[in-house]
């Protein structure tokens, strides 16, 4: 061990102005930032969070109050203070911190004029502020206790216990935005909006089990289920038990388009879009730090939109999972990629499965029937191509020479090009079958078949083949009213 008593040293301490610009920009968007000062009003045991906020150009501000345990003068003042744990301490097993910065570099991403306002009960609110342009000018790492307007103060005070953080001078925020041009309000509400959805999607556990009620400007804000729990067609593989147990997984298909509503299909695919939320979730103490990742192990294509996988984690695992500041990026251990790889090749299996055949799960009850789907995908010459399905049942039916033509002339023009340019572009454009279509169109053509499947099979057993027929498959309350 080196002997330093005989060595020289010298101070080297950063400039408080140009470290607090560099701390700036360690990448937060809002929503992570908000998301951050959220994760410090629940290890507080916060009940409720309500969210705030007023658009006034450069006057704007926001805040973050929490009904949690509060904090004494001195308590705010070493919360203020950058690097205040250290993260490779032994942290309470509920913890959501890491590195003891998050509130100040969250914050500091966003607005130049951070202040906290807190008590505990029984005791007088306390308050103090880092003001990036009074550190700028001063060059001092010192906080000031600037006094917040009346009406924060009577917030706080209507509570038992709590802490208010409060935004000002959010230049990064409204930057160019004048106070009195409608459409700098509009674009200062998309970014709100975007904060709701983030916070319902990274919060959704503590939301569903009433751990905490999240609230903004007086609106409590829903939890988004990232895998569709309620719904049936959702596939749901075993737990499955890593790094001796640490760390727990969990796949899930997603049900196809065809299986939900408009709304329903808008709702689930979440805040970035079906294909972006695709991959493994990854959630430390409740909390989801990545959605929608395959962590380097694949490539995100639409094929594989339906796959979502948990990971659940230990904050005990932070230095093996390279938990990043922001609480937004993890790597999987070399130990466990293998695992991850081998289980997520399962599941990207059956969603391709889900995708291809518009999620179609009776093969497994009745294995000996076959689908019989409208197109077939061939290859000749070592060129693939499509050509309609001649045992489909419909086709069956109409078996003359001009029927044979026409398929034949559809085969040969089918739009490939254009289809597949398409579908890179805007993958969720298509319409389902008969989307929009009368019911009454639809029933007319599925009795056409039932009939005809009438002549071989009993009505069980037409009705069950007309499950395995598209695209009669994704009309299957028609099926059984028949």
């Amino acid at each position: 061990m080196t002997d330093y008593s005989n060595l020289e040293t010298t101070p080297a301490e950063p400039d408080a102005g140009p470290m607090i610009e560099t701390l700036r920009a360690i990448g937060y968007s809002v929503e992570s930032a908000i998301a951050d000062v959220i994760d410090n009003s629940i290890s507080a045991g916060a009940k409720n969070v309500w969210i705030d906020f007023q658009y006034d150009g450069m006057k704007s501000w926001l805040s973050v109050t929490d009904d949690g345990s509060g904090m004494s003068g001195d308590q705010i003042v070493a919360a203020m203070k950058p690097g205040s744990q250290n993260p490779n301490e032994v942290r309470n097993i509920k913890d959501l911190g890491r590195f003891g910065l998050g509130l100040k570099t969250a914050s500091f991403s966003q607005c130049r004029l951070l202040s906290v306002l807190s008590f505990r009960e029984n005791t007088s609110p306390a308050w103090w502020s880092w003001d990036l342009d009074y550190v700028k000018e001063t060059g001092k790492w010192n906080l000031v206790r600037y006094k917040p307007t009346d009406n924060f103060i009577a917030q706080l005070s209507a509570l038992k216990s709590g802490t208010l953080v409060l935004w000002e001078n959010m230049d990064r925020l409204v930057m160019n935005l004048h106070e009195d041009e409608k459409i700098a309000l509009d674009k200062f509400l998309v970014v709100m909006k975007n904060v709701r959805e983030h916070l319902s999607m990274v919060f959704h556990r503590f939301i569903e089990s009433g751990a905490v009620k999240i609230w903004m400007q007086k609106r409590e804000i829903e939890a988004w289920d990232p895998y569709l729990l309620s719904f049936s067609a959702t596939q749901k593989f075993p737990i499955e038990p890593l790094f001796n147990g640490r760390v727990k997984i969990r796949g899930f298909v997603l049900p196809h388009k065809s299986k939900l509503t408009d709304i329903e299909f808008r709702r689930g695919e979440g805040p970035r879009g079906w294909n972006a939320q695709q991959g493994f979730y990854i959630y430390r103490n409740e909390r989801l730090l990545v959605a929608g990742d395959w962590l380097g192990l694949f490539r995100k294509e639409e094929h594989y939109k339906l796959a979502r996988i948990m990971i659940d984690l230990p904050n005990t695992l932070d230095k093996e999972w390279q938990i990043d500041i922001r609480k937004s990026v993890a790597r999987a251990p070399l130990i466990l990629r293998e695992n991850l790889k081998s289980y997520g090749t399962m599941v990207r299996n059956q969603a391709v499965e889900v995708y291809r055949h518009k999620g179609k799960v009776l093969h497994r009850k009745f294995a000996a029937m076959q689908f019989e789907p409208v197109w077939l995908e061939k290859v000749r010459h070592g060129k693939r191509f499509y050509e309609i399905n001649r045992e489909h049942p419909l086709i069956l039916q109409s078996d003359t020479a001009a029927v044979k033509s026409l398929l034949r002339l559809l085969e040969e023009s089918v739009p490939v090009p254009l289809i597949v340019l398409k579908e890179s572009e805007e993958p969720d454009s298509f319409s389902r079958p008969f989307e929009n279509a009368p019911s009454a169109e639809v029933v007319a053509l599925l009795k056409v078949v039932y009939d005809s499947l009438l002549k071989t099979n009993t009505e069980k057993d037409a009705k069950t083949r007309l499950h395995f027929i598209e695209p009669f498959n994704d009309f299957p309350e028609f099926i059984e009213a028949l």
